[in-house]
């Protein structure tokens, strides 16, 4: 008996053992599939030891029915991440043209403004039309008087939420002194009729002071003039001066900013001369800040989709992998 115990024991021992090696493999084997529906059934089948895969009238081969190869994890490209990464660098670069064209624009303002404090120049009788951008926003003095048969009314334009017209006006000057073109100002549409604003056309020798002005560029949806009919959309100097025999030459009258004044001469059909300064838009600052702003946005994004934590799908294929 004392022989037959300590081999009975020494037996359990060993199968023990074998047992304890094989549990891992067993495990192992039960997941040793990638897809999910087969893991359940190797579990389901693997943990009552007495029967087969085969023996379920529900288990599906793999041989009838393959699994699906899934592609996960795929790094984002092609033209969407191309286009995302573009739109930072083009954006950046805006940014930088408008830092130029601020510190251009910035000069330009303040070469016009130190051209107004200026006192004002007489008008020399002939001008050379070439020179007037060397002379843009001067301040000057004419004498001479209206030819307000040749008067041209351009618009429509607003003022103060009012429709009405510009008032250009040829100005003879005398003799051995050229024609020039005069902007009066701004007239309500229910007085451009010279008979309803007697006030408006001053007769005999008159003195214009205002600004001269580079003539502006007709934009792409402004009509045409049609001087046959007398509608002038926008003022075209070098067709109006071949209408008056003028040189092409424009001064804006000018007046002192005031709201009583204004409105007295609205009343009575007088033209509402501009303000002497300088009324260029100079907004380039906000586009800067738009402009880098996209770039910083559009990059923070791009960051964010490159460094992108994979999903719970990859993280299952890596981990099946390593094991």
């Amino acid at each position: 008996m004392k022989l037959l115990f300590p081999g009975l024991s020494q037996a359990a021992s060993i199968s023990a053992r074998s047992a304890l090696r094989k549990q891992p493999q067993s495990s192992s084997a039960a997941f040793d599939s990638i897809c999910l529906r087969c893991r359940r059934q190797q579990l389901r089948y693997n943990s009552g030891n007495s029967k087969q895969l085969a023996d379920d009238p529900q288990w599906i081969s793999p041989i009838d029915q393959p699994s699906k190869i899934v592609r996960v994890g795929r790094r984002h490209g092609g033209p969407g991440l191309v286009l995302l990464a573009l739109i930072p660098i083009t954006a950046f670069a805006l940014g930088t043209w408008q830092v130029q064209r601020l510190d251009w624009k910035t000069k330009l303002i303040a070469k016009f403004e130190d051209r107004l404090v200026k006192p004002p120049l007489p008008l020399p009788p002939r001008l050379d039309p070439n020179a007037i951008p060397e002379f843009d926003y001067r301040r000057i003095v004419a004498r001479g008087k209206f030819r307000h048969d040749q008067e041209m009314l351009v618009g429509p334009r607003m003022h103060e939420g009012e429709d009405g017209f510009f008032v250009i006006t040829p100005l003879e000057r005398g003799d051995g002194m050229s024609t020039v073109l005069v902007n009066r100002g701004w007239v309500s549409r229910k007085l451009k009729d010279q008979k309803d604003r007697p006030l408006g056309v001053p007769q005999g020798e008159v003195v214009v002071e205002g600004l001269l002005r580079e003539p502006i560029q007709k934009n792409y949806f402004t009509p045409d003039n049609r001087p046959d009919k007398g509608q002038f959309f926008f003022p075209d100097i070098e067709e109006m001066a071949e209408l008056t025999k003028s040189q092409p030459i424009l001064i804006e009258q000018t007046m002192a900013p005031d709201l009583i004044e204004s409105l007295d001469r609205e009343a009575k059909g007088i033209p509402i001369g501009r303000a002497a300064q300088v009324n260029l838009r100079n907004n380039h600052a906000q586009y800067i800040f738009t402009w880098y702003g996209l770039s910083v946005s559009t990059a923070i994004m791009l960051w964010m989709l490159l460094r992108k934590r994979p999903n719970e799908a990859v993280r299952r294929m890596r981990q099946s992998k390593n094991t």
